[in-house]
């Protein structure tokens, strides 16, 4: 996967951003996945997906917590 093909949207740059942090903190960057045999690359992936995935949901949560103390219903 590259960085490309990550979906444009509001959160891709959110995306992108945690999906190199889970990388960072493994040692590689997006680059570095074209080295790698396939199969580790692709592990690697799914591992960072979950990962963003997780925060994605995190900050969304917190948002949605902190717009009902705003404008309790």
């Amino acid at each position: 996967m590259s960085e490309e093909s990550i979906r444009d949207g509001p959160q891709s740059a959110m995306e992108k951003t945690l999906l190199e942090e889970y990388l960072q903190s493994k040692g590689y960057r997006f680059k570095d996945l074209c080295k790698l045999p396939e199969e580790e690359a692709k592990a690697l992936m799914i591992e960072a997906c979950r990962y963003a995935s997780l925060k994605l949901a995190q900050v969304e949560s917190t948002a949605h917590i902190r717009e009902k103390i705003r404008w309790p219903s």
